[in-house]
This record gives C-alpha cells, structure tokens and sequence, in this order.
C-alpha cells in the first residue's frame, strides 16, 4: 500500500499512513517522508507499538540517530533510544503547579548541546486516557510575521543556552560528574537559517535560553518574554493527541513543544524517543 500523507493542521504538520512501520520502506517512500517532513515540519506516522530496534531503523530514515545524554534512559542497550516515562505513580508526583514541571515550557530539544538534534522521534508506548497531549508552535512562521523593525532587531543577536536556566521555575534532571562536563553552556544564533530550506526561523527554548549576549540581565529577559509570547499564540499551534503506536517526528528548528501534563494519576504515558543528529545553527 502507498504511503498517504494528510495535513494535520493549518499551523503544522502531516499524517502518514499506509505502512507497516516495523518493516523496511523502499528508497521512494524513505524520499517521500523526508520531503513532507520539510515540507510539515512535523510527522505522525501512524501503526503499532514498535521495539527499540525497530524504531531506530525508522529513525534512520531522517538521519543519524545520536545517544542520549542520560545513560539512565537507555533502552535494551540501545544508546540511541531512550525510555520517557512520565506516568504519575501516586497523586504527589503530580504537581498543584504545572509550571514545576518543565515538560510545560516550551522548549526545542538539546539546545544546550553545540550541536542540537535536527530531529526528534517519540514514539507511544502506552497512553492515558485523557491530557497528556504534546503541544507544537510553528516557530518559523512566528518569525515571518514579524514586523521588519523586529526582524532587523533581532538578527544578529546571539542567545546563551544553558542545561538550566532560573527563568524557568522547575529545575532540570541531575547530572553526573560527567554529564556536567559534557554540558558546557553555548551561544546559538537568536534567529536561525534552517540548514535544508534556508528559511529563518526563532531559535528560542524556555528552558533553556538563559539571556542575551551584550544585553543586561533586564533587557534581555524583556526581550526574551517577549518572543515567548509572540511566538506561542494560537494560529501558530498544533496540539497532538496521542494513539498508541504514533511515532512523532518533528523539525528542532522550526518547532517549539511543551506537554499538558494534567493526565491522570496511575495511568502509564510511556514513550520511546531517539534524536537526529544535526548541525551548528547559523
């Protein structure tokens, strides 16, 4: 059966259906994916639960999958998957504030990294009944609709980006000594030219842009607020409810996400995730 491939929204993305994604896809449906992949900027591939290794057989097909920074995520030896599991075992795992959780800032994936993930794959494992959506902002066009004054603004600004942040209000997974030294903070491009269409794009992460380099601690934050809220408004959003089986492939450079995390307490929300390895954002 032929790959189909259905937008999913005005704002982003586009829903693949039509194959057997535990199988391998011929060299024309693999160029098909990654054409409406740059062309959506986000993927629901829709089927059945799949192994780690099967799923990084479909990661491949984006790219090069690269290992997740915390081992402890691993699954079944495989570096490059990593298991999320975000299920609230009793009612104080849930918090009263959903700002403490930091899957609700909207964030791009490994920003913090010199050189983040082009990439990300999520793949549902186990689904609550309710809540638990994942939320897109197109990011990309935020920026086109900016005002040209705003645009000459901003280009050429560069932003720190930091493991952790304190404008975010909940702190981030601990490291090891080792994983601290592998987490520099670096400087990334505020406005960034994706390296495949050549379109710009605001390259911003709540929980992890810490400020403007040159600007005082103020300002920037001003500034910071600022586009957080420009670029979160409704007509650039996608909110995706999750099937068991969905693989979620979406663009780290045109797309911000966050997570309502107001999903039933004992239910599982299990997810599988490995990220593409991309380039230095310019």
């Amino acid at each position: 059966m032929a790959l189909e491939i259905r937008p999913l929204s005005e704002a982003m993305g586009a829903e693949v259906t039509g194959a057997d994604f535990s199988k391998p896809l011929d060299a024309a449906d693999v160029e098909a994916l990654n054409q409406a992949f740059l062309d959506h900027h986000l993927l629901c591939l829709r089927g059945k639960p799949l192994s780690a290794r099967e799923l990084l057989d479909v990661a491949c097909y984006f790219g090069t999958p690269h290992a997740e920074t915390t081992r402890s995520h691993w699954v079944d030896g495989v570096p490059e998957i990593s298991k999320l599991v975000s299920t609230y075992e009793k009612p104080e795992d849930k918090p009263a504030d959903p700002r403490m959780n930091r899957r609700t800032g909207w964030h791009t994936d490994h920003s913090f990294k010199e050189i983040p993930p082009k990439a990300t794959l999520l793949h549902g494992h186990e689904i609550p009944s309710s809540a638990g959506h994942t939320r897109f902002c197109n990011a990309e066009r935020a920026y086109a609709d900016l005002p040209e004054a705003t645009k000459q603004r901003l280009e050429g600004l560069q932003a720190v980006h930091s493991y952790d942040t304190m404008r975010t209000p909940a702190r981030a997974i601990a490291r090891t000594a080792e994983e601290v030294a592998e987490t520099p903070d670096v400087v990334h491009p505020l406005i960034r030219t994706h390296s495949e269409t050549g379109r710009k794009t605001i390259y911003f992460n709540s929980n992890r842009t810490d400020r403007i380099v040159g600007l005082e601690r103020a300002e920037s934050d001003e500034l910071l607020d600022a586009i957080h809220e420009h670029m979160t408004q409704p007509q650039y959003r996608y909110d995706h409810e999750w099937r068991v089986g969905d693989i979620v492939v979406w663009d780290n450079c045109s797309l911000v996400h966050s997570v309502n995390v107001d999903y039933p307490i004992g239910e599982p929300r299990i997810h599988l995730r490995t990220l593409i390895e991309g380039t230095r954002p310019i």
